[in-house]
Formats: structure tokens, C-alpha cells, sequence
């Protein structure tokens, strides 16, 4: 009989004991889930998607940056397993979120998701657990939304019982320069004390830390990157088509523009915004900044 002494990630995967739990099998969780096991951590992935779940146990890939080789050599040294099973998560010092936030019919920040995972995950909380939010979200998400469902569901006190943080994901999916590991990953907890535990956790296994100073802080940061390409994609688009209604090359432009040495950065004219994230966020904080009764004209325009 498998008890939790004896079980393995690869017997007993709801019994066995790990260092992270990944909530989300997708294109930030599995590339996130190898980084942390290659660094000697014992990882489980958890979804609700049992055929996924299936292939990572069989060690087959399903997401382009992680090869079906590296992951069963991962499966096969015990150090990353995949199950639909919440429970798994009593058994793991840290549990990490990265899910999907998509915009409602209404273009507008659609959570449920990643709270309904929280309501899951916060039945399972117990004191010392570190939970870190890790979806692209708009600022006030992690302390105003995710923190009053673990708290309701476990009766414990964030910042007393457990920490909790954010860290974007920062994910370009196909790059070999820049990967999970070598992209400096930024952190910001609702304490001091949580955002130290994050920074630990991802130190371990991650190459650079940059640690800000509340989630909020980090929730925009992802913003920021994103809406900074939305807007300059759209302004040399605009310029690509005034440049073909004048006669003049807006490739030969752009490639002169990036010979100064400073103030700009080279961005390609193309069939407009793509991705994951890039189409998506701007809208996230368009909505929030309604809240502040502030208009983001220059954003929306883009």
C-alpha cells in the first residue's frame, strides 16, 4: 500500500510531497514547472484538463518551448508530475497560479477563472503555505480580489498564516535568448515577508530577481511592457501607410532611426497586434483606470 512516506511523483503523485505546485498546465506553467524542477525541485503540475495531464505523464509535449525529451527525463528523475487533483497542493510548500485571463463579451477583465482556482486552492491552504498570483492582471487583483478568497476559504490571515505575491508572467513563446529562466523575473508581495518568500522561491531557480514593492507595483510593471509595444506597433503602422501614400520606404526609415545610439527603439511594421497577452491588456487597464475616473485616451487609440 502507497502512503505518504513511501509515494513518488511518479506512483503516488497526490501523495507524494513537493517544493511547488503549478496551478495551470499551459504555456507559462510547463516551461515555469521544468525551470523549477531542472533546479532540483520536486514539482507537480495541476489542471483540470485530464488529457493534458495524461500527456505530460506519458512525457509528451504539448507546448512548443518544452521538448517531449526534456520532460520525460524530468518525469523520469521524479522531479515533475501532473495531476487534476487539488488535493496535491496540502503537499507543496508554495503553489503558483498561472492561468488564463481573458476579457468578458463586454471587453472587459474576466477573473473567474483564476478565482474560482483560488476558492480551490485556498480549502487547501495551510499555515506557512507561500501562493504566488502569476496570470497578467490588472493592478489591485492580488491583494483586492485573490487575497479575500484564500482568506474566506481557509480562515487564515494573509501575511500572518501564509504569504502572497505576484510575478507576471513574462513569457514569449519560441524564443531561445530569452526563456523562462534568463528573463528576470519580477516579484512584489502584500508584505515585506511575502515578497522575500517569492524572491526566494524564484531565486532558486531563476537566473534574476527584481524585487518592487507591492503586487500592484508588479501587476502594472506587466502592463506597462505590454500596452508599450500595443502603442508604438500601432504608431509605425501608421506611419507604414502614410509612408506608402508618399512614395517613401518605411523600412529604409526605421532601419536609419536605429542607428542613433539613444531615445528610440526600432519597432517593424506588420499586420498588427498578436499573442497572448499584447491584444488583451491594454483593455485591462483601460478598465481599471475608469475606476479612478481617469481616461487612457492615448492607449484606447492605439
Amino acid at each position: 500500500m502507497t502512503t505518504p512516506e513511501t509515494a513518488t511523483p511518479e506512483t503516488a503523485p497526490e501523495l507524494a510531497s513537493y517544493d511547488v505546485a503549478i496551478v495551470g498546465a499551459g504555456y507559462v506553467g510547463v516551461p515555469l514547472a521544468q525551470v523549477f524542477a531542472d533546479a532540483g525541485r520536486r514539482v507537480v503540475l495541476v489542471d483540470i484538463d485530464a488529457g493534458r495531464i495524461e500527456q505530460l505523464r506519458r512525457g509528451e509535449s504539448y507546448i512548443e518551448d518544452v521538448s517531449s525529451k526534456a520532460l520525460g527525463v524530468l518525469r523520469g528523475t521524479g522531479r515533475l508530475a501532473a495531476t487534476t487533483d487539488y488535493d496535491v497542493l496540502r503537499r507543496a510548500d508554495a503553489i503558483l497560479i498561472a492561468l488564463p485571463t481573458p476579457l468578458s463579451k463586454q471587453r472587459e477583465p474576466d477573473l473567474s477563472i483564476v478565482l474560482a482556482a483560488g476558492a480551490e486552492i485556498g480549502k487547501r491552504l495551510r499555515p506557512g503555505h507561500l501562493v504566488v498570483l502569476e496570470s497578467t492582471t490588472y493592478p489591485g487583483t492580488t491583494r483586492g480580489e485573490l487575497l479575500p478568497v484564500l482568506e474566506r476559504e481557509s480562515g487564515l490571515v494573509a501575511g500572518t498564516d501564509f504569504t502572497l505575491a505576484y510575478s507576471p508572467e513574462r513569457v514569449d513563446p519560441g524564443r531561445v535568448d530569452w526563456t523562462t529562466k534568463t528573463v528576470p523575473k519580477v516579484v512584489g508581495g502584500i508584505d515585506d515577508a511575502s515578497t522575500e518568500a517569492a524572491a526566494a522561491l524564484y531565486g532558486s531557480a531563476v537566473d534574476t530577481v527584481h524585487r518592487v514593492s507591492s503586487p500592484e507595483a508588479a501587476e502594472l510593471t506587466k502592463l506597462l511592457e505590454n500596452i508599450f509595444r500595443s502603442v508604438n506597433i500601432a504608431l509605425v503602422n501608421e506611419l507604414a501607410q502614410l509612408c506608402d501614400r508618399m512614395g517613401i520606404d518605411i523600412w529604409e526609415v526605421v532601419d536609419a532611426a536605429a542607428t542613433k545610439p539613444f531615445g528610440f527603439m526600432p519597432f517593424q511594421p506588420g499586420p498588427g497586434l498578436g499573442g497572448h497577452c499584447i491584444p488583451i491588456d491594454p483593455f485591462y487597464l483601460t478598465w481599471k483606470a475608469r475606476e479612478y475616473d481617469f481616461s487612457t485616451r492615448f492607449i484606447e487609440l492605439a
